[in-house]
């Protein structure tokens, strides 16, 4: 992993790729120490500390990359960064009338607004303390841009609903076409007077963006050990690696904000 590619401090950048050519178990003789104690520099640190980390080092792993480059900061410090950062993400949902009794955890969010022509719609579950819950996501097909994600404490056509209106909210969806997997997203689609169909190829993107969300956050392929509240920041880090720092391969190693702007 190219994790210069993750930061924007050209002072940071050169630092930070210079500890992938390293060895762990060879120090590197930084000379900017001083530069890292400055109190300025603190919200780049935590920027740098936080990229890394969304981007799949554990945080053990973060630790060590930064004391590689001279910076002393503890797992538990780079966890309370990411969970302060996560939190700041977080805004109300945007729920239906007719939905209130399904209420989401809360959607994460997205920052861009977009004009999808298509839009792939799809759920998986996921366990938090042994209690299933379902994370829902859209994804533009062409810009590869999540367009929303929300996690609900149940399944099923209400909380659909719930879902796309979030969607249409925060995006121009007037001429979208979602595309489906399942019929009876049908209903929901219908209740909020949006198009659709069921799709079962041009839909692989999706269900890649989650196969990748698994791969990076290993707990979820089995069960979520902790609170709804760091599902949510941390997904909320994910969300916001995937739309504006990973390079995706299908836009020329461009990122998705990058493709929408």
């Amino acid at each position: 992993m190219k994790w210069h590619c993750l930061v924007k401090s050209e002072q940071v950048k050169e630092l930070v790729f210079y500890t992938t050519l390293k060895p762990p178990n060879q120090s590197v003789n930084t000379t900017t120490l001083e530069y890292w104690q400055r109190e300025w520099m603190a919200n780049a640190l935590r920027g740098v500390a936080v990229r890394l980390h969304a981007a799949s080092p554990s945080l053990r792993e973060t630790e060590l990359i930064l004391r590689l480059i001279g910076v002393g900061r503890s797992f538990q410090a780079i966890f309370q960064w990411g969970s302060s950062t996560g939190q700041q993400c977080l805004q109300p949902a945007f729920v239906p009338e007719n939905t209130a009794l399904v209420q989401p955890t809360r959607t994460l969010c997205v920052l861009v607004t977009v004009k999808p022509k298509r839009a792939a719609v799809d759920e998986t579950a996921v366990k938090i303390n042994g209690e299933w819950s379902w994370l829902y996501a859209a994804i533009d097909l062409d810009t590869k841009l999540l367009l929303d994600v929300q996690l609900f404490k149940r399944h099923g056509t209400d909380p659909a609903a719930a879902f796309l209106h979030g969607v249409v909210e925060k995006h121009d969806c007037e001429d979208t076409v979602f595309l489906v997997d399942q019929f009876g997203y049908r209903t929901s689609l219908s209740r909020l007077g949006l198009s659709g169909r069921v799709d079962y190829t041009d839909r692989n993107l999706i269900e890649k963006w989650f196969h990748t969300l698994t791969m990076r956050v290993d707990r979820f392929h089995n069960s979520w050990v902790g609170s709804r509240l760091s599902v949510r920041q941390c997904l909320v880090l994910f969300v916001h690696y995937y739309n504006f720092q990973r390079p995706h391969q299908a836009l020329d190693g461009r990122t998705p904000v990058e493709e929408v702007n």
